[in-house]
């Protein structure tokens, strides 16, 4: 099975999420970041892809780095990169047999760069849908766990469990 690698165009995406670009609107761009990291974690970990997301530097003017947020690898390209160069150049070196790179974006120029690149491509909004429908799910997944009745949640065999009541016995003997 292929490793699924989605690679997000963080401005890009922030600009076309309804909840983020009234916090970049706001002058609270920081907040919007944050919040876009925090709903991509959650998303990661429902997917199970990795998740790269690429922030020029733009508005965090300084030196290019790789930092770790939340389990997702959040890069600020250089002072005279673009976010579009370096996801452009990122989805070329990742696409493989074994590796398949999808690139959140809206921006139509990229998105084609990258198809021809053999990757696929995501608009914003598609995006989010999928990061809402993996909350709902996630919701009702937990709300039946959790209506599950109290008891024994541990699945053991039948030789577990009878180890279990012998021990069991064992003890209340000892009382």
């Amino acid at each position: 099975m292929k490793k699924e690698l989605l690679i997000v165009d963080g401005y890009n995406v922030i600009g076309s999420w309804p909840h983020l670009n009234q916090l970049k609107i706001k002058d609270q761009l920081p907040e919007a970041r944050d919040q876009l990291l925090w709903d991509l974690s959650e998303y990661q970990k429902y997917s199970g892809k990795k998740i790269i997301v690429v922030f020029d530097a733009m508005y965090v003017p300084g030196n290019a780095r790789t930092v770790q947020v939340k389990n997702i690898n959040v890069v600020w390209t250089s002072k005279n990169e673009t976010a579009d160069s370096y996801i452009e150049t990122l989805a070329t070196k990742e696409q493989s047999l074994f590796t398949q790179v999808e690139v959140a974006t809206s921006d139509h120029a990229e998105q084609w760069t990258i198809f021809s690149a053999g990757a696929l491509r995501i608009p914003a909004p598609e995006l989010l849908l999928s990061v809402r429908r993996a909350k709902v799910e996630i919701k009702q997944v937990t709300k039946t766990y959790h209506q599950r009745p109290l008891g024994n949640r541990i699945n053991f065999n039948e030789t577990e469990a009878q180890k279990l009541r012998d021990l069991y016995q064992r003890l209340n003997q000892d009382q």
